[in-house]
Order: C-alpha cells, then structure tokens, then sequence
C-alpha cells in the first residue's frame, strides 16, 4: 500500500494535539511509531497539561506521552510570547470560531514557527484552513500512516494499530482517508469501529 501521508518533509518538526496523542497512545505502538518519524514530534505544554487532568479515560495517553518524553521522542514546549497573539485570536471571540487552549496552543506553535499541526477535530481545521492558508494541517492518520512508519511495522502490525486506535480512541478519519483505513484493516473490523461512518460500517 501507499503511504496517504501528506507528511512528506522530514525537516518539517509536528505539533501534535491531544486528539493525535490519544490515538497515538491507543495503538499500543507509540515508541515504535515516533522512534520510526524522521521528523521532530513536539506536544505543547497546554495540550500536555490538558491530558494530564482530562478524565481517567486520557489517563493512559498521558501516561504514553510521559514515556515518550523520557526517551527523548518527544519534546514539550511552552507557548513563547512570538505565539501569544495567535493564541488569543484562537481562544477569543464566539464559540463558532474560536478553539479550546489545546488546540489553540498547538496552532500558534506551529504557525509561529512554521511546523506542522496534527490535528484531527474539524472545526480546528476548518479554523487553521480560512486565518492560516499556508499552515500545513495534517491528522493522525498522516502520522500513523506515514512511510516511515510504514516502512517499521509489517502491514498487520500497522492494520492493528489502526483498529484499536479506531476501536478504543474512536478516531475520527477523513472523507480522503477512508477507503485506504478500510482497506488497511479489512471489512469486517471496519464495522467494530463506531467513529467510522455508518455507511462505511454496514456494507457487506
């Protein structure tokens, strides 16, 4: 299989969300995962402290990150004064157009600096689409699926970990990106997997 990646840079470093983190953690594959990237992976403090007091639900995807960091595969950053101003852009104003901190914070990180933002939520990429045009927006299946990653584990290792990142996280997929998940981890456990479309789980 192709990798759908639109991670294609591997001087470009990503932010990732919570969202990423958590169907990161849910694979049960992190440090093989990040250790496979060539890329830089960095979790903004905000969306690190976000996880650590979130429902017990989030608690091993902190616990994940945690590890993570330990091994040196991921760093945490705190929000400098250059990205301030996008932050508060992001959080203020009506709830229509505006973000909760961690998905704010991951935002202003990597548009100030010109990184890549995981993001999976669609209000958030809608957001970063019409006020950041040149930002490149990517969701945790681009992280998942990247060739890197596709290249380190066998393709039943990386259908597994998609299923239980769909099965236990609920992650959510792009309308681009559900044919290639369907066909990664077959029929018959695309309909174990609520986050996917109903049309996607019924057929026979």
């Amino acid at each position: 299989m192709e990798s759908p990646s639109c991670l294609t840079d591997i001087s470009v470093p990503f932010v990732a969300d919570a969202s990423a983190v958590i169907n990161l953690s849910a694979t049960g594959r992190a440090e093989r995962i990040v250790r496979a990237l060539p890329n830089r992976l960095l979790v903004v403090e905000t969306v690190s402290e976000e996880l650590k007091s979130a429902p017990t639900r989030n608690q091993n995807s902190f616990d994940a990150l945690r590890e993570l960091v330990r091994a040196s595969l991921v760093s945490i950053p705190s929000l400098e004064d250059k990205c301030m101003a996008t932050f508060e852009i992001l959080v203020i104003g009506p709830a229509a157009e505006t973000l909760d901190d961690g998905e704010a914070a991951t935002i202003a990180y990597a548009n100030s600096y010109g990184y890549a933002a995981i993001i999976d939520e669609r209000k958030a990429t809608r957001i970063c689409a019409e006020r950041f045009p040149s930002l490149l927006i990517a969701s945790s299946v681009d992280l998942l699926g990247h060739r890197s990653v596709m290249t380190s584990l066998s393709r039943d290792e990386l259908g597994d970990a998609f299923f239980d990142a769909l099965r236990t996280a609920r992650m959510s997929i792009k309308p681009n990106h559900l044919e290639w998940v369907v066909k990664l981890i077959g029929q018959s456990r695309a309909t174990q997997c609520p986050s996917l479309p109903a049309a996607i789980r019924s057929r026979q």
